[in-house]
């Protein structure tokens, strides 16, 4: 099993779909890195279980479509799981939003708290399959 962490999937994306990607210079930016020759602005998240639907936060969404709109670029969003890699066109998808109490304040950090978050799930079957874990 494979967990992967933001930059793994950066550097594999770079070697592998975007040789031209490029980090984004703050770390707290709207997208994690950007690909100037597809105008492609992506989001990255690594996920340490395989779900046939992946989470998406509605004020992350609206902040990309926002700056993405603004740029005239493609807002992607890229998920990891130990079963593969998948990618999300956000112009092709309408997301049903709904609330979720249960949700960590951050990922990888010290702060466990759960929170209240509206998100949507992304069905995998919406996303394009860039890489599958040999089972």
């Amino acid at each position: 099993m494979i967990n992967w962490k933001e930059i793994d999937l950066f550097n594999w994306l770079k070697e592998n779909v975007y040789p031209d990607l490029v980090m984004a210079k703050s770390p707290i930016s709207k997208w994690d890195c950007y690909s100037p020759k597809t105008g492609h602005r992506l989001e990255l998240k690594c996920r340490r279980k395989h779900y046939d639907t992946l989470l998406i936060e509605k004020k992350k969404y609206d902040s990309m479509i926002q700056e993405f709109d603004k740029h005239l670029d493609t807002p992607m969003y890229f998920n990891s799981t130990p079963n593969g890699i998948y990618s999300f066109n956000l112009n092709l998808i309408t997301p049903n939003w709904e609330i979720n109490d249960k949700n960590p304040a951050t990922t990888y950090f010290t702060k466990n708290e759960k929170i209240s978050k509206e998100v949507a799930y992304l069905e995998i079957s919406q996303a394009k399959e860039l890489w599958k874990t040999k089972l």
